[in-house]
């Protein structure tokens, strides 16, 4: 189980980093994350999701009223299912890290992983 409440923390951590989510997860984000680790998702894969929904949710809002905010580390269970069904090329997750860090800049968000 330490395995798991550190894999666990790890999802969590990432999520909670990420511009427009909680600061806090919620028991329901706990249950997700324990979920991922028992269904065997890599921690790579999990944060290339988390930050490609983000930057797709950043990148894509070009309206004068902000979007809501990302309630639920579930909102990233559909990419993490897409990018299980079609892998990223190598360097993929690091273009995204590096991507995120620049656009938070310019925002001056909170994204730290």
């Amino acid at each position: 189980m330490k395995a798991e409440s550190a894999f666990a923390s790890a999802v969590l951590a990432a999520y909670a980093n990420l511009p427009e989510t909680p600061l806090r997860p919620s028991p329901t984000d706990q249950a997700v994350a324990r979920k991922l680790f028992l269904d065997l998702v890599p921690l790579p894969l999990i944060e290339s999701a988390l930050l490609l929904g983000s930057l797709r949710r950043l990148l894509q809002h070009q309206g004068p009223t902000p979007l809501p905010k990302i309630r639920s580390l579930a909102y990233f269970l559909p990419i993490i299912e897409g990018l299980q069904l079609q892998p990223r090329p190598e360097g993929y997750l690091q273009y995204l890290r590096l991507k995120l860090q620049r656009l938070s800049a310019s925002c001056s968000e909170k994204y730290v992983f």
